[in-house]
């Protein structure tokens, strides 16, 4: 007569639970901008129905996006180099060198707006590819090489624009900043679109996405698996570059003007959007659908806060504790892991 050993139920059931709740809170953590948006999106229409209430006013939440797509594109190739466990200081300078000597080269020499377009993009991409290469075959730090190219580049801004402003409203240049598909949908919206379902094949279908995470996981370990370390570094601050030129084209076709100011308000947003959206600071952990959440989130609570009539001054606060806050939840996804 077989007998089967005795099995403890209780333990089991408390095992089981003990695991679902670890998917849950794992779950929470990874899709936290998400939950914070929902969050937001209902704690603002409770304060103020009249105007976050989607039924009532639709608009608003067409209008977001809109307002999000320079931020957007921005963010997702600074988020590349985050990736990789560095990080891209430099983004708003390079947007603003490579849109303003693009429409200084348009209005002087009376370029097609696509040249000037193709203009815009190279210069940007190749200030990228200088960051790369700097960080990756000199070992420079890329905090401070990038912060010092920022600065490098926002006084060359000044010196294009000397202080003062540079309007450009041929409509050749313009259409793509202010018109519209089909009169309902703008373009900025289509190209911040285009931008992320390219990132995304790139990150997730493609051998150098996937080195942008193995590089951001381990690079002793990544260069022993045979992985080229420092191209992969060059091609992510490259691709910051490319978009910080198409961000350049996007702002400064929206705007009709240049100034020497030109997208600073930027600089903190595109980190507490690509930070709160997922990316790692310690690098190898991203993804393209939370960074769009992350910039989606930070767009609408300052238009929140504006709507509610609050001075500038602590829109910037609300963004400094959005960072922090982001930085916290980083933390605790990478404790939350480490325990599991």
């Amino acid at each position: 007569m077989s007998t089967q050993p005795p099995t403890d139920t209780n333990a089991n059931i408390g095992l089981n639970a003990g695991f679902g709740r670890d998917r849950i809170v794992k779950l929470l953590l990874d899709n936290s901008v998400w939950v914070l948006l929902v969050l937001g999106t209902a704690v603002f229409n409770y304060l103020s129905p009249q105007y976050f209430n989607p039924f009532k006013n639709i608009q608003i939440y067409f209008n977001i996006p809109m307002q999000s797509a320079v931020m957007g594109v921005l963010t997702i190739g600074l988020a590349g180099t985050i990736l990789l466990g560095d990080i891209d200081l430099s983004c708003v300078g390079m947007m603003a060198v490579s849109a303003a000597v693009g429409v200084l080269l348009f209005k002087t020499f009376h370029l097609p707006g696509i040249a000037a377009y193709a203009i815009i993009i190279a210069i940007g991409t190749f200030l990228g590819f200088i960051n790369g290469v700097l960080i990756a075959k000199l070992k420079t730090v890329s905090l401070i090489e990038t912060l010092a190219m920022n600065t490098t580049l926002t006084g060359v801004v000044l010196a294009i624009t000397r202080g003062r402003t540079i309007t450009v409203s041929n409509r050749e240049y313009t259409w793509i900043g202010q018109s519209k598909a089909f009169g309902t949908v703008p373009y900025l919206v289509f190209i911040l679109l285009i931008v992320y379902i390219v990132m995304y094949v790139v990150w997730r279908r493609t051998a150098l996405g996937r080195s942008f995470y193995a590089v951001g996981g381990n690079a002793q370990c990544a260069k022993v698996s045979g992985i080229n370390v420092d191209r992969t570094r060059i091609a992510a601050f490259t691709i910051s570059g490319m978009c910080a030129g198409i961000a350049g084209i996007m702002l400064s076709a929206k705007m009709s003007s240049i100034n020497s100011v030109f997208g600073q308000t930027y600089g903190m947003d595109i980190i507490a959007a690509a930070v709160i959206g997922g990316t790692s600071l310690q690098g190898g952990v991203g993804k393209v659908a939370g960074i769009l959440g992350g910039v989606l989130l930070i767009n609408f609570i300052q238009v929140g806060l504006q709507v509610f009539g609050l001075d500038s001054y602590f829109v910037q606060m609300a963004t400094g504790l959005i960072i922090l806050l982001a930085v916290l939840i980083d933390s605790l996804r990478i404790r939350f892991q480490s325990r599991i």
